[in-house]
């Protein structure tokens, strides 16, 4: 079925039994609510998600029967904690609420694959975990993307990207430019190389895991872990976007062809 949009919430009831059928994938996206420094709004990780959801289903929505559910607005986000504004859920109402929210969806509707797509890396984690559950509670197939992660196209960059730098705002720019306020942005501000080994030891390191958080001076400045947001283009996050979504298809063939559990498991 080729329908405007592809967005489930515009179906009417009746229209659900003919639309959604057991091959049809269901796109969830979810980011956060936080500090992106003083150039981006607090939602950038969930503008982020769902915006580049849309354009997975403009690319690819009628070739594999994808629909894009409501975004889930709020994540995991305790290293932002201490900036006004930023909402973080405790870690059992997040797996509870992506529990619920994708077992109605499953209980709902004929879709046996749920595709979730992260805008947020503080939320890896927990999905990487939830994924486990979900795939044995609700009986469905299901992965996570992290669109900037899987992006093949990485602009050279003072420092590691993490967060709210040369990357981040470079997206924003081609999904949401009017959300973006680089003239709020102080005139010295610049990256600090200073910087770059402890943004690797406490962040990047895979051997450790430490509770790091935005606000310390040795690995952020203005909330900000990353390349000059200044030096961002809407070209570079085309680019970046680009990248991504032509990793797309064999995820979601693999996501389509997998097997279901064994019932006794």
């Amino acid at each position: 079925m080729t329908r405007s949009g592809r967005q489930l919430g515009q179906l009417a009831t009746d229209e659900i039994r003919t639309a959604i059928t057991e091959t049809s994938v269901l796109c969830l996206p979810i980011g956060s609510y936080e500090q992106h420094g003083p150039h981006l709004p607090l939602s950038t990780d969930t503008v982020i998600a769902e915006r580049f959801t849309n354009r997975l289903i403009q690319r690819y929505g009628d070739s594999h029967d994808l629909w894009a559910l409501p975004a889930i607005p709020y994540g995991l986000s305790p290293e932002h904690a201490w900036a006004p504004g930023t909402i973080t859920l405790p870690l059992s109402v997040l797996t509870n609420l992506l529990d619920a929210v994708s077992g109605e969806y499953i209980r709902a509707t004929a879709a046996r694959n749920l595709l979730i797509v992260n805008g947020h890396g503080g939320n890896r984690g927990i999905l990487e975990a939830v994924v486990y559950e979900l795939r044995q509670r609700h009986r469905v197939n299901v992965c996570v993307l992290h669109p900037s992660s899987m992006a093949t196209f990485r602009p050279d960059s003072e420092l590691p990207d993490i967060h709210a730098g040369l990357r981040e705002t470079s997206m924003m720019l081609t999904l949401s430019s009017q959300d973006v306020r680089l003239d709020r942005l102080p005139d010295d501000h610049a990256p600090d190389p200073a910087q770059a080994d402890n943004i690797h030891r406490f962040i990047l390191d895979r051997g450790t895991a430490w509770p790091w958080d935005s606000y310390d001076p040795s690995i952020s400045r203005l909330g900000i872990i990353g390349g000059d947001p200044r030096r961002a283009t809407a070209e570079l996050g085309e680019q970046i976007v680009s990248s991504a979504l032509d990793q797309c298809p064999d995820v979601i063939m693999r996501l389509t062809k997998a097997k279901p559990l064994p019932s006794g498991l």
